[in-house]
């Protein structure tokens, strides 16, 4: 599932074989993912790590985890480290250095080789690591054979001169460079590359070159050549040359900034604009020169999210990037432009207006100062406290039931997309999958995201807004835990268990009753079984009331008794009156 594969392959490859490489990729990236965790790897501590890798794999066909050696994990976190530097233009073509060694069993007269005994590897920024001890492992070069893994030889008598295989026979090692560079993906990149390379006097002994689904380049060369066992100098000569290949496609193809490609003049735009479905409502198209742009917030696979203004108001712009621009992705741009410009409410992220003549496409928001409730529990390590997190589940149901009042199905509801503006208000976003409901529409298939997708949406079953109420009960289990569903678990895992064993995330013992039950309700395996949005926003009106209550109830002051004496006449016959106290309790007006 999610698996992508290049069109050549696709044609060719018979559907056993493709099983057969979507199995194996999977095994590669479980393997990379258990040793990365047994290293205490920092970046695999991170919570949502596994979702990460996963999506990193999925980029590539499946022959990039064939080609991964898992003795060395680090060489992934590097790559997606790579192509994350390489998707800000102000850090493209990303490049990483370094020595590698690589097993050989045939050595010529004079030739300099290595064991695994004596190699002192060296550092992208020409610093020497600590020497190697006999049984540490040396830094190989990406794309090494598992049939080529060295052991130490079993000689008895310290002679043979190197390391073995395990039957006698030596191997042997050479010292090369190894150069990995991400970049946009481009046409005749690779021969660019290599030529680049040979211009420096580097020999290319080996070349892995990846492409990814969303239009980036991974292309990793083993070189020889270089005078120097030093990579400072190296390292200097590729940081001027590499970026030329760069500055030479942007002049050819005059590749723009977001802010001058949406201020271009009237003859340089298209004379189509993007076709927006239509309805009685208004039309939100901006004018390109009133936006300015601030600094990038994230990316995704054809898009950028910049932090701007427009007109004296901070907003949030998303651009689709040109080169993308083919008719599904119009077509997704156009739908989502038509929804947000149907809704208003408090709860869900205002649309300002929309750029919809190409290749000017960009949709405005407002900008949300405080970011996702996902950063804010995962990333800024934040608590909600009861009420707190009580007054952010009404935000987002109401948000909802007022999409769902419109016929609006979200269909990645998650912590991610619930944003937070400065006074602490959260809203509904990112309406990228979301589609307006018909009686005889079609929903699509294993649309959202697989840690809080709906049994139903998973099994390729029709589904209806009941598949968010499900998505939000998962949400409601992130806000009192602080945790990422499913953590243990790898994303196909998750959805595979959601499915066939009705696995849930585990409940807090000392969850609120009713909030427990409201957890219940809304993860049902059967749709009908699950409330609806103005059931639930009532249920958590009820149990924050309760809860309120009761916090005021342990914290206000105990109410207090006094005394006080009242003078009655005692009538016991005499004539004599005598005055006799009787003490009466009484609850004082402020207690």
């Amino acid at each position: 599932m999610g698996d992508t594969e290049s069109c050549s392959s696709t044609a060719t490859e018979s559907a056993s074989t493709k099983r057969r490489m979507r199995r194996q990729k999977f095994d590669v990236y479980e393997d990379i993912c258990q040793r990365l965790r047994a290293s205490e790897n920092e970046e695999a501590s991170q919570p949502g790590f596994e979702d990460e890798l996963w999506n990193h794999f999925n980029r590539f066909s499946s022959s990039y985890a064939t080609a991964v050696y898992v003795e060395q994990p680090e060489d992934v976190i590097m790559h997606m480290k790579l192509l994350d530097r390489a998707v800000d233009p102000t850090t493209r073509p990303a490049f990483e250095l370094r020595i590698v060694q690589v097993p050989v069993t045939d050595v010529s007269c004079g030739e300099t080789v290595h064991s695994t005994r004596n190699v002192d590897p060296q550092t992208s920024d020409g610093s020497t690591t600590q020497k190697q001890d006999y049984n540490s492992r040396p830094t190989y070069a990406f794309g090494l054979s598992p049939s080529l893994e060295v052991t130490e030889a079993n000689n008895s008598n310290g002679q043979g001169g190197g390391d073995g295989d395990g039957d006698g026979e030596p191997h042997f090692f050479r010292r090369f460079f190894e150069i990995t560079i991400s970049t946009v993906d481009k046409p005749k990149l690779l021969s660019q590359l290599t030529s680049v390379l040979s211009d420096i006097g580097l020999n290319i002994q080996e070349a892995h070159a990846f492409s990814t689904t969303d239009g980036y380049s991974l292309d990793i060369f083993v070189v020889d050549g270089w005078s120097s066992e030093e990579t400072e100098g190296l390292k200097d000569i590729l940081q001027r040359e590499i970026p030329k290949i760069e500055n030479q496609f942007r002049l050819k193809h005059q590749f723009k900034s977001p802010a001058k490609v949406l201020c271009q003049t009237e003859s340089e735009l298209s004379h189509e604009y993007v076709k927006i479905p239509t309805d009685e409502g208004d039309v939100w198209e901006l004018d390109p020169v009133l936006l300015k742009f601030d600094h990038l917030i994230a990316t995704g696979s054809c898009k950028e999210l910049y932090k701007g203004t427009y007109g004296s108001q901070d907003v949030a712009i998303k651009v689709l990037r040109g080169e993308y621009l083919n008719a599904d992705v119009k077509r997704e741009f156009g739908q989502e432009v038509f929804i947000l410009r149907k809704v208003r409410h408090k709860n869900v992220v205002q649309f300002i207006g929309a750029c919809t003549r190409p290749p000017s496409l960009c949709i405005v928001t407002e900008f949300m100062s405080r970011g996702s409730v996902f950063d804010y529990l995962h990333k800024q390590k934040g608590i909600f406290k009861l009420p707190a997190m009580l007054k952010v589940a009404i935000d987002v149901s109401k948000g909802m039931n007022y999409l769902h009042h419109n016929k609006i199905v979200h269909r990645d509801l998650k912590a991610a997309n619930l944003l937070m503006d400065e006074n602490d208000v959260v809203k509904v976003a990112d309406f990228g999958v979301a589609k307006v409901q018909t009686p005889t529409g079609v929903m699509t298939a294993e649309t959202g995201t697989y840690r809080w997708m709906a049994p139903e949406v998973i099994e390729h079953k029709p589904y209806d807004g009941k598949a968010d109420v499900f998505s939000f009960g998962i949400v409601l289990w992130e806000l009192l835990t602080g945790k990422v569903p499913y953590e243990q678990l790898t994303p196909l895992q998750a959805a595979v268990g959601v499915v066939q064993k009705g696995l849930r995330p585990l409940v807090p013992p000392n969850t609120h009753p009713k909030m427990a039950a409201l957890l219940e309700r809304c993860w049902q395996q059967n749709p009908s079984s699950r409330p609806d949005f103005s059931e639930i926003t009532e249920m958590l009106h009820q149990i924050l009331n309760e809860v309120t209550k009761e916090r005021k109830a342990v914290h206000s002051p105990k109410k207090k008794e006094e005394k006080i004496v009242t003078r009655i006449p005692f009538l016991g016959g005499s004539s004599k009156h005598t005055d006799r106290c009787a003490v009466k309790k009484q609850e004082s007006a402020d207690g």
